[in-house]
């Protein structure tokens, strides 16, 4: 086979594997998009089947989780129910692709590494406060002006704001370990960093639509995607890219708890409409 020919058949692969998450998780509920997203899952597993096998295993590695994302709703709900379920589905996503690629493949393309030894550069601490600009700079906004915080259940208990406060987190923490160390690193091993950014960015911006970062939401969310993925190769630190998010996440709390209930927490210059 020709090796343009080939080259573009593993793009197209890699392509119907990641595009089956904005069909099943921006359009959940949709029968027509569900089975289209299905399809794709299996088109583009079936093109890397026939001209390259490592790249299959990888895509596999994507397609599987997924397919158990699209089993479960991940849209912002604080009960405890879900909150095990979903707990227990995301770790699943990040535990099966390490385990796969490390002891069934032996190939340990999925990894979490520290940078140990080597502290954060004056760059990255700097970026560190940026974030923190930034996110209490836009996150109000997006927040109140787009009405996207209704997406998540109004909080009136203590056990309630500790539940949103840990979930959260956990959603940030695993963001990174699944959307950047599992789905951006097999992707980077067959394909240039703009590729594999581009196409780790779909699912990512996808699962945080139907998690609630709706209206304009991915104006936001497909920039810091892309930024996450660029920051990892630079910075070879998975403790670092969490650490980004989780500064992003505390003001998602902050925004979340004021935009419910401004006079709990007067420290935002955008006033909800209907807040009281």
């Amino acid at each position: 086979m020709n090796p343009s020919r080939t080259r573009f058949s593993e793009v197209l692969a890699a392509v119907l594997v990641v595009s089956a998450a904005p069909a099943l998780f921006i359009a959940r509920g949709s029968v027509t998009f569900a089975w289209l997203g299905y399809a794709s899952l299996l088109a583009g597993l079936g093109i890397a089947f026939w001209i390259n096998r490592s790249l299959a295993r990888d895509l596999s590695l994507i397609a599987v989780p997924i397919f158990l994302i699209s089993l479960i709703s991940v849209e912002a709900n604080l009960e405890w129910g879900n909150i095990a379920l979903m707990g227990a589905v995301l770790t699943l996503c990040v535990v099966f692709p390490y385990a796969m690629s490390r002891w069934a493949f032996r190939e340990h393309v999925v990894r979490f590494p520290r940078r140990p030894g080597e502290p954060w550069s004056r760059g990255e601490w700097a970026w560190l406060a940026a974030v923190l600009v930034l996110g209490y700079s836009i996150l109000p906004v997006f927040f109140i002006t787009s009405g996207s915080y209704r997406n998540w259940p109004a909080i009136e208990t203590p056990s309630e704001i500790a539940r949103l406060f840990v979930g959260v987190g956990f959603v940030g923490i695993w963001d990174e370990l699944f959307f950047i160390c599992v789905v951006f690193a097999l992707l980077h091993r067959h394909f240039p960093l703009w590729i594999a950014n581009a196409l780790q960015a779909i699912v990512f911006v996808s699962f945080l639509w139907e998690l609630g970062y709706r209206s304009w939401g991915p104006a936001l969310t497909l920039p810091f995607a892309l930024i996450q993925g660029w920051i990892f190769t630079k910075s070879r630190s998975v403790f670092y890219i969490v650490t980004v998010h989780l500064l992003f996440d505390v003001v998602v709390f902050l925004v979340l708890v004021y935009a419910h209930h401004p006079r709990w927490l007067p420290i935002f210059f955008v006033m909800p409409v209907d807040g009281s």
